[in-house]
């Protein structure tokens, strides 16, 4: 079964671009409230780096969501759209002095802290403000994800975080500077992550070093534990929603959360990544040798994803009834790894169909480039148009 798509509407508009779903999205945003309400010490901060289109962004706000940004410019994105200071979380292994001093500036919620020399910029810079940063330290859990290699996250061999043998000594230096306060831990194993036991596994690591901690009389306000949960990919239609109540029920059942700790989440792609659709419009149908090729106006430029990670996409052509034939579907790009899928069942496509490019909502847009002088794509809501 084909998605539902404003096929007369969407043949007006310029391809390609994005089509976002803001139904979808609602429904979306109302699960995880639904879920997170059960438990009242959960708090939900959106991964603007999944998609900050700037409509999106005010329809996760206006849900009460916070927000995790990973730089300056997701900072600002975040303000611009209507997120409270107080809800926003700033991770990232390289933040530079100008993104810190922003963060301080508006007296964002929390830095989650990656190594001891950003601790050490971080308390100079809010000293010089007459500050107190508050900090978290994002802990390196060393623990696996069953994912594609590079969107893992937290192992011991990943750049991110704070080795666990130096978890005590880190905390130590930060009571010791006036610039800063802890107030928390953070931890994130990776993407894309639907085996609940990935999670369990986080639970269980994250018990270890509170033990430890409190071993040391040592008491931590918040846990953050990141995002990661996967969408269904390969059927969007049938599991447009993720399992969100599977998601959640791991953590408060495997979870030990101390009187008064908060549990912090930071999902992104489990929030926008189904709602989103990159639609283009075929520009030819050419006959190879050996296959048969679906030319279409949209490239890696526009969804990197299927070059960058070898991603699937469930790919629909939504102006034809046709039966099915064999096509690899490619862009205009001069570069052989312009490839969205290579033999897949498209009813027969001709030329000027429209393309429907699924599960995009997440790291699509917002990974967009210029490459080859290319125009980017636009976001259109459905309700706009």
């Amino acid at each position: 079964m084909k998605g539902t798509f404003p096929i007369e509407k969407l043949e007006q508009l310029r391809t390609p671009f994005y089509y976002y779903d803001v139904e979808l999205l609602r429904q979306t945003l109302n699960a995880i409230n639904a879920e997170v309400q059960r438990h009242e010490n959960f708090v939900v901060h959106y991964a603007v780096k999944a998609n900050a289109n700037p409509k999106v962004l005010r329809i996760i706000r206006e849900a009460g969501f916070g927000a995790d940004c990973v730089s300056g410019g997701e900072i600002e994105a975040a303000l611009k759209a209507g997120f409270p200071a107080s809800k926003i979380v700033y991770a990232g292994v390289g933040k530079s002095d100008w993104e810190i001093n922003l963060g301080l500036d508006n007296d964002i919620f929390t830095f989650n802290v990656e190594s001891i020399p950003e601790l050490e910029v971080i308390n100079q810079l809010a000293l010089q403000k007459g500050k107190v940063a508050r900090i978290a330290l994002r802990i390196n859990p060393n623990v696996g994800a069953h994912t594609h290699a590079h969107i893992t996250t937290g192992l011991a061999e990943n750049k991110f975080g704070i080795a666990m043998r130096d978890m005590e000594t880190v905390i130590e230096r930060a009571a010791q500077m006036q610039g800063v306060r802890f107030v928390g831990l953070h931890f994130h194993i990776g993407s894309q992550i639907l085996d609940m036991g990935d999670f369990e596994a986080l639970c269980n690591r994250i018990n270890e070093l509170q033990a430890q901690l409190e071993s040391h009389h040592i008491r931590v306000e918040n846990i953050n534990v990141g995002g990661g949960l996967g969408i269904d990919y390969q059927h969007p239609n049938r599991v447009p929603i993720p399992d969100f109540k599977a998601y959640f029920d791991v953590y408060a059942k495997k979870l030990k959360l101390r009187p008064g700790q908060t549990l912090h989440f930071e999902p992104g792609r489990a929030v926008v990544g189904q709602c989103g659709t990159l639609i283009t419009r075929t520009l030819y149908i050419k006959e190879g040798a050996t296959k048969k090729f679906c030319i279409v106006d949209a490239g890696f430029p526009d969804l990197i994803r299927p070059a960058l990670y070898q991603a699937y996409h469930k790919i629909e052509n939504i102006s034809s009834e046709e039966p099915a034939e064999t096509y690899d579907v490619v862009g205009p790009i001069c570069e052989s790894s312009d490839v969205f899928a290579k033999q897949i069942d498209l009813n027969r496509s001709h030329r000027g169909d429209l393309i429907a490019i699924r599960s995009a909502g997440a790291y699509g847009e917002i990974m967009a480039s210029h490459y080859n002088c290319r125009q980017l794509p636009q976001g259109y809501m459905s309700d706009e148009i």
